[in-house]
């Protein structure tokens, strides 16, 4: 019996992707100005963007990562999701300055929305690392205190499923050749724009 992901539940207009990343340009544009993420009045967008939807907002900058803010459960509306992650993604990333009114010309903005995560079953490290789908799957990993998620997006620069797991336990802040039988993984896949 094999594993159905859950995509996410909706697949935005190119109108809404527009929308989605003017509102996160619009919120990081504000935080220059006041220190605060934007605040929308939801009723204001269409129905789509009002439902809750977990999101990351990634910025690059020069085809450099400037910053990666989101979170993984649905909470807020998408479109105060994205006001606020991409607010957060430029100003407290904690691996990156603040952004400046300087790089706000070359900033590129990504939007993923997350589907469901679903808690993957495996035996062994390596029936886990057949299992992952490079190029499609984004991974939660958590082991007690410890927590770490890559977007599918980091297949971009880590091509192999192996790879993909090591750097994903050393993110979570373990070494890369941990395992223990109680390594809880979860997998989702992404609307991205």
């Amino acid at each position: 019996m094999g594993l159905q992901l859950t995509m996410p539940s909706i697949m935005l207009s190119a109108e809404n992707q527009l929308l989605l990343r003017e509102l996160a340009f619009k919120s990081i544009k504000h935080g220059l100005e006041t220190g605060t993420a934007l605040e929308i009045n939801i009723a204001q967008y269409p129905a789509e963007l009002q439902t809750n939807k977990a999101t990351f907002v990634t910025l690059h900058r020069n085809k450099e990562l400037r910053g990666c803010i989101g979170i993984l459960k649905p909470v807020r509306p998408l479109a105060e999701d994205v006001a606020y992650n991409a607010w957060a993604a430029a100003f407290t990333d904690s691996r990156f300055m603040p952004l400046n009114a300087s790089e706000l010309g070359g900033l590129d903005i990504h939007i993923s929305i997350l589907g469901t995560p679903e808690e993957m079953d495996f035996t062994s490290e390596h029936d886990l690392v057949t299992q992952i789908r490079p190029g499609i799957d984004g991974l939660i990993l958590e082991q007690g205190f410890n927590k770490g998620t890559f977007l599918p997006s980091v297949w971009e620069s880590l091509t192999d499923s192996r790879e993909f797991l090591n750097h994903l336990k050393q993110k979570a802040g373990l070494p890369a050749n941990y395992w223990s039988d109680h390594i809880k993984i979860k997998r989702y896949t992404v609307e991205e724009f």
